[in-house]
């Protein structure tokens, strides 16, 4: 007996957990070990990565989100220490050795702590002990980080309110110098002038920072500006500043689908899709690109060869039902010379593939064995019906085209032209913008006398640059689908962001249909490109893209363009095996029994399909009643392979059906041995049974 190793999809266990668990584990529940790690990033960590880590149930999760977490704030990624974990940890420690006296909290929960935690040491710290006059008080200067929008200096003050306590952080808005004061509770606390001169009298070199952040910007009329609560604000949040959660939830939503070793290693990407009918096929595809911000690469010491190879795996999901998936390697072996290149332009995986008119869930998983990286695009989209009315098919951006073989099918490709695109549609002064759009459903008499007009219109508020120009549908060949291509130069347009829209006009000059799309014209003279990798199909194979929209109709229980698409496909390839046996399988979902036997004897023959073809034969066989002769075949089957239910089900029915109740049973058993979650099937052995009591 030979058994197979059934194939499981990398998407099957999409439909649940890509849900978000709704229950959360609460941080009193978890172990010191990370009710400990919970206090050390409080003041770092964004709501979402708390969220997501009190939703993990097991604590080698929880480790290796743990691992993902500082990877993310790691300065110097790919060597063995983390400088911001160790630095953290020292700060850490210090605020809980220095910052609790004199508070019933531990010290890395006061304000001193908390900012000693986020900042850490200030560059000088000058202190203001207890008189007559003042309550303590401590001046903390810093250096800011004007990128995460904090002023270049500033300094916060920390005091002891009525002179008892721990220190408090200050707030110029909401304590008012005269919280300093011992004796501004005598004062009016609104009178800032005053205060302020009182302040100078008895702590000159505290008076700067009374009434701002920002040492001696002293604010008009000396009424402390709303400002620093919004700099203050930006103290607090400047940890989370470069932190894109998306790494956390990707966790969550991927664990169980990627490889353990791979979660600790997302990595950002860009990506773009378009949606175009191809020309020759005639049906639409949806083409994607899809760049990781950054790659591993190896080298392969025999061939002097650097590599990287990506495995690409794309699902497309109907509310939680996938309609669609498949898995592609994307190898990518490339000479030393040309390591600089890639490592600055960086590689982008492009692919397409039929889709039907619909709205879906795109998810795109691209995951890089060396580095054990992944990186996901998700996105709603919309796949217009065809109305039959003529209408712009799709617009593509580009930063040039290169000759193509036109019996190949590629993505971003009409005819013998592909399109170099660039998710990021930013284009340098020394690159052409590359426009590629199809036109569907055209008459004659619009081929005649229609246009498309293009218009290009820069988005800035003053001066912006604005272009046009008309391209008139006479000058192509007559056809009902057609793919257009044109070039702009870059340089003629100044740096700027812009919206370029398409208008497909009659010949009443009425406007059928309009497109847009938006780009970036960058000031720099060059940009880097990431490297295309694609695989293309000859056109001879597009039989296969007619069996993916059978697919796609199947699942969606469009019984009718199933079928149809199924004929098709057989049609154009009536040798291709295991199409046949999809297409088998199909007409014995829709009771088509006479022609799925007939079908199917088509696979006859060949080795690698001997249990389809027999376990196909016995179920139609069953379907026509013809439980003896389905009886041999099934039997010829379970000789191959005797652990598939389909096959153990069909043979027990047929075993009942001529009377063979104990080897019903026997098979029927044998089956629920194999998946006991089988109801109907208890119900008929129950039956069985009952019947042969009697």
């Amino acid at each position: 007996m030979r058994v197979r190793a059934p194939r499981i999809p990398l998407f099957l266990l999409l439909i649940t957990s890509l849900l978000f668990a709704t229950q959360k584990v609460k941080e009193k529940d978890l172990s010191q070990k990370y009710r400990d790690w919970l206090k050390l990033t409080k003041y770092i960590m964004l709501k979402q990565e708390r969220d997501v880590f009190l939703q993990l149930t097991a604590d080698y999760d929880r480790d290796l989100f743990i691992e993902s977490f500082w990877k993310q704030r790691d300065p110097t990624p790919g060597t063995p220490q983390n400088e911001y974990k160790e630095e953290l940890s020292k700060r850490f420690l210090y605020a809980n050795e220095n910052f609790g006296r004199g508070s019933s909290k531990e010290g890395w929960m006061t304000d001193m702590g908390r900012i000693y935690i986020t900042l850490g040491p200030p560059i000088s710290i000058d202190r203001f002990p207890s008189g007559l006059d003042l309550y303590p008080c401590e001046v903390w200067s810093y250096y800011g980080d004007v990128t995460k929008g904090l002023p270049s200096h500033f300094s916060l003050v920390f005091f002891q309110r009525g002179g008892v306590g721990e220190y408090k952080l200050y707030s110029p808005i909401s304590d008012g110098p005269a919280s300093l004061l011992v004796q501004g509770k005598n004062m009016d606390p609104f009178d800032y002038e005053k205060l302020y001169e009182k302040i100078v009298e008895v702590a000159p070199d505290l008076a700067p920072v009374c009434l701002s952040l920002i040492p001696g910007d002293i604010p008009y009329d000396f009424r402390p500006s709303p400002q620093d609560v919004i700099i203050l604000a930006n103290i607090l949040e400047s940890p989370k500043k470069d932190i894109n959660p998306v790494y956390s939830t990707h966790f969550l939503n991927y664990k169980g689908i990627v490889s353990t070793e791979y979660l600790t290693n997302y990595v950002e990407s860009t990506a773009d899709i378009a949606f175009i009918q191809d020309p020759i096929i005639g049906i639409n595809f949806l083409n994607f690109s899809i760049v990781p911000k950054s790659i591993s690469i190896d080298y392969y010491e025999p061939r002097d060869q650097y590599f990287c190879n990506f495995t690409l795996s794309v699902s497309l999901k109907k509310n939680e039902d996938t309609i669609f998936q498949y898995t592609k390697e994307f190898p990518y072996y490339f000479p030393s010379q040309d390591l600089k290149r890639v490592r600055s332009n960086g590689v982008s995986i492009e692919d397409s593939f039929p889709v039907i008119a619909g709205k879906y869930e795109l998810n795109i998983l691209l995951q890089n064995s060396v580095g054990k990286e992944f990186s996901v695009f998700e996105k709603e989209i919309e796949v217009p019906k065809d109305s039959g009315l003529p209408q712009i098919s799709g617009l593509f951006l580009g930063y040039n085209f290169y000759d193509y073989d036109a019996n190949q099918h590629a993505p971003f490709k009409s005819l013998n032209k592909k399109l170099l695109v660039d998710p990021k549609n930013t284009f340098s002064q020394n690159d052409n913008i590359a426009v590629l759009f199809g036109l569907t459903n055209l008459t004659e008499d619009l081929l005649k006398e229609g246009q498309v007009k293009v218009f290009i219109n820069g988005l800035r508020e003053q001066n912006p640059t604005k272009k046009s120009f008309t391209l008139e549908l006479k000058s192509y060949p007559y056809k009902s689908a057609l793919n257009i291509d044109c070039s702009i130069p870059a340089k003629e347009l100044t740096p700027d962001y812009y919206e370029m829209k398409l208008a497909l006009i009659n010949g009443r000059g009425e406007v059928i249909d309009e497109k847009s799309a938006k780009f970036i014209i960058s000031m720099t003279e060059t940009i880097s490109h990431p490297i295309a990798r694609i695989k293309a199909m000859p056109v001879q194979n597009s039989f296969l893209f007619f069996y993916m929209l059978a697919e796609q109709y199947d699942k969606l229980r469009d019984y009718e363009n199933a079928d149809a698409n199924y004929e098709e496909a057989y049609s154009l390839n009536t040798n291709y095996k295991r199409g046949i046996v999809e297409y088998s399988n199909f007409l014995l979902k829709i009771k088509k029994f006479e022609k799925s036997l007939e079908l199917i004897e088509n696979a006859k023959g060949d080795e690698r399909l001997k249990f389809d073809y027999y376990l196909i034969k016995g179920q139609a066989q069953m379907g026509l009643s013809q439980y003896q002769e389905a009886i041999e075949s099934l039997l010829e089957g379970n000789k191959i392979y005797n652990s598939d239910t389909r096959l153990l089900n069909s043979l027990g029915l047929c075993f009942y059906k001529t009377n063979q109740k104990s080897k019903a049973l026997n098979a029927l058993n044998a089956s629920l041995r194999l998946n006991p979650n089988q109801e109907e099937i208890k119900r008929l052995v129950a039956e069985i049974e009952k019947k042969s009591n009697s």
